[in-house]
């Protein structure tokens, strides 16, 4: 690990002034990631400033949001009841997230973050247009069993770390920020990039901006959400495929439908042609079959990942029996 200095923040202001003033500098509250990718050597930030102090760790449900702090550490936001009421599948993705040591010291803002867990863009020897612009893609000829299938470009087809940010992208969150130029809602549909041709920039975010909160709309659909997680041992991994499955069902109709995808693109991959086809209709199998398809349109393996499109077919068919059912 290179050297660097650390700093703690005593005001949102005084931390972004000192973010947005040092391209070379990093907020930090639980490290769980910038940490590794910094010991990688992936990372290299000259300042940390910790954000820890900062009022932004609140969880309230309001009459139309559930509002989560950035600050608000993975596990408390699993295990709050208004997050189980009114968002089931946030709850779950986090408690299917990491370990439960990392759920304790992760916070929310972190989380959603997070960078991709592409074996190439955590080594400096392979080739990554992610971590080094204009180096290539390794993982297109390489290892890419856990690669995407959805959303890539021939510069990059990582997929996404986060389990919660799946959860949320269903669920139509958005993320609250602050920064140099003033307050920002950002929905978290816009809020992350597809690589195309610039796979190194993956948000939305401006220099020094800071992430303070995600608000989740409360709805019907919402608070029957469910999240499936499928991947290759059962704790501490990373998902080969996840769905977000949320459905309001009236007399046995789809009345409003969510589904998002993890696992299987760069982003969290929201599946809104899927949804569309379920709206009017009846809440039954082979609805959930023919979305299935119509949510993997356009999918393309590289080889060693063909397995994930009929995985994720069938992940989806049983995520969205399970909303049904909730």
């Amino acid at each position: 690990m290179r050297p660097f200095s650390y700093a703690r923040a005593t005001s949102p202001d005084a931390a972004i002034a000192q973010v947005a003033g040092r391209r070379d500098a990093r907020f930090i509250a639980g490290g769980t990631n910038i940490l590794d990718l910094m010991k990688d050597d992936v990372e290299r930030p000259t300042l940390l400033v910790d954000i820890n102090a900062l009022p932004f760790a609140a969880i309230e449900a309001g009459p139309s949001a559930l509002r989560i702090g950035a600050l608000a550490r993975m596990s408390d936001t699993a295990d709050h009841p208004d997050v189980v009421r009114y968002a089931p599948a946030v709850s779950q993705a986090l408690l299917l997230s990491a370990s439960a040591q990392l759920r304790n010291a992760a916070s929310i803002g972190g989380n959603l973050m997070q960078r991709t867990r592409c074996a190439y863009f955590r080594d400096v020897a392979g080739a990554c247009n992610k971590r080094a612009p204009g180096e290539g893609c390794a993982a297109l000829g390489g290892v890419n069993r856990l690669h995407a299938i959805l959303g890539g470009s021939s510069n990059c087809i990582c997929t996404h770390a986060s389990d919660l940010a799946v959860a949320l992208v269903a669920l139509d969150a958005a993320v609250l920020t602050r920064g140099p130029k003033g307050n920002r809602t950002i929905p978290l549909t816009e809020f992350y990039r597809l690589p195309g041709a610039t796979p190194q920039i993956e948000t939305q975010l401006q220099p020094g901006e800071l992430i303070v909160g995600v608000d989740v709309p409360r709805s019907a659909a919402a608070a029957r959400s469910q999240y499936l997680k499928i991947r290759d041992r059962k704790s501490y991994e990373f998902a080969l495929v996840s769905v977000a499955a949320a459905l309001e069902v009236e007399a046995g109709v789809v009345r409003d439908a969510r589904l998002a995808l993890g696992g299987v693109a760069p982003i969290p991959w929201r599946a809104r042609a899927a949804e569309r086809s379920l709206v009017g209709g009846a809440a039954s199998a082979d609805a959930f079959a023919r979305a299935a398809q119509i949510a993997l349109d356009g999918a393309r393996g590289h080889g060693e990942n063909d397995f994930k499109i009929p995985l994720a077919q069938r992940a989806i068919a049983r995520a969205l029996t399970a909303a049904s059912a909730a």
